[in-house]
């Protein structure tokens, strides 16, 4: 569920956000591990989050973001101070938001404001895992290398998503291509042997005559089925926004057969690459995991890692409580609990992460290579009987004739 707060921070300064959490106590204490004193808590109930809104008609893409990073952290190095920095890249920057945004950054730091403190401020470009990050570096004095690590991180996840989208383009683009073929020979050339028949006053074949008939009404409501649909997409699209809804929808893609697992790794691979990034930079756990709730869109996984977090706050450990939640796979919970041993948790997590990374793109590959030829039987078959139903019907009526 997510939540609005109003709470003071470490410098006793107020400030206001949002967080998921799994309920109030769990938002209550991710808040407080945080170092923040709560004035208000509210839940979201609303349909349309105006963030998330927000968010995806931003016109910032990862992209720029990631040279962003990488060029920030050269400049750095260099020993450009920040100020210097951000007046360079603004110059460079094609992207009006991006540039508008660098601006006020750079104004706010010549105000006295830190980096990071100054980049809070535009959550729809720089999100709270960036900027804490960032706030991390600035007091290891390592900001040029969080710089390279946070672009490193969003690349990564970058070219995961788009694996994700490339494996599920070629079955879609059979969907929609068979559907046209079948749509185009019942409702154009199935309908001419129809057209036939009557002119010489034949009877159809049984076959033919079932298909026609269905052919005809799916012309006659098609528009009351299109428009079923569109109102069956809709309410789902309602239902997926409530809580209740999202939980339910985002449980059930967890447990889906073959899919299931595939969601399943690549949401542990993101969430080991993004607890590995900040226990890098150097942030404490209990705030990485608070971090890694609001870094996913899945209630599931958000309520695992708030348990774990709450579990962590009360010396527990970061795997055992991993063990009490099916969500986490033995193999993490295994490496996690080498990695507290070892005192080499971040590497261990990265390494994590790449294996369920490759273990998710051979599923993947796996899948869509069950589905195709699946998807290629099926429209095949239904080609084949609309083509004997046709071949039938001129049989018939050859026979009628003659």
């Amino acid at each position: 569920m997510d939540y609005s707060y109003v709470a003071y921070n470490k410098d006793r300064k107020l400030v206001k956000g949002k967080l998921s959490a799994s309920n109030d106590g769990a938002a209550s204490n991710l808040l407080g591990s945080s170092g923040y004193q709560v004035l208000s808590l509210k839940a979201q109930a609303s349909l349309l989050n105006s963030d998330k809104l927000n968010m995806t008609l931003g016109s910032v893409n990862p992209k720029e973001i990631i040279m962003f990073s990488r060029q920030m952290a050269l400049l750095l190095s260099s020993g450009t101070d920040i100020v210097a920095s951000l007046e360079l890249l603004q110059t460079q920057v094609s992207n009006k938001e991006l540039k508008k945004k660098l601006s006020e950054v750079a104004a706010d730091i010549r105000g006295g404001s830190s980096l990071s403190n100054a980049m809070r401020k535009h959550p729809r470009v720089f999100p709270a895992l960036y900027w804490r990050a960032i706030s991390a570096g600035e007091k290891s004095g390592n900001m040029e290398l969080v710089m390279r690590q946070m672009a490193d991180y969003m690349e990564k996840r970058m070219i995961t998503e788009k694996k994700i989208r490339s494996a599920l383009s070629y079955p879609i683009f059979v969907v929609i291509t068979a559907v046209g073929v079948v749509a185009v020979l019942v409702n154009f050339v199935m309908p001419s042997f129809s057209t036939l028949y009557s002119a010489f006053g034949s009877s159809l074949p049984t076959l033919p005559r079932l298909m026609m008939d269905g052919s005809a009404w799916l012309k006659h409501n098609g528009l009351y089925i299109f428009l079923g649909f569109v109102l069956l997409g809709a309410l789902l699209y309602i239902f997926a926004r409530t809580p209740r809804g999202k939980y339910l929808l985002d449980r059930a893609s967890l447990h889906m057969p073959v899919i299931g697992r595939i969601i399943n790794l690549n949401e542990l691979s993101r969430l080991c690459r993004t607890m590995s990034l900040l226990f890098k930079v150097g942030l404490p756990l209990p705030e990485i995991m608070a971090l890694s709730v609001q870094n996913t869109n899945n209630k599931i996984v958000a309520e695992s890692v708030a348990g774990v977090q709450q579990d962590l706050i009360r010396g527990e450990g970061l795997s055992k409580p991993m063990t009490k939640r099916s969500f986490f796979l033995p193999l993490m919970v295994q490496m996690v609990a080498v990695g507290e041993e070892t005192g080499n948790l971040d590497n261990t997590l990265a390494t994590v992460a790449e294996t369920y990374e490759v273990e998710a793109d051979d599923r993947t590959a796996a899948a869509v290579g069950l589905i195709t030829p699946i998807m290629t039987i099926v429209i095949g078959g239904m080609i084949a009987l609309i083509a004997v139903t046709m071949v039938t019907a001129m049989y018939s009526l050859y026979g009628q004739i003659t």
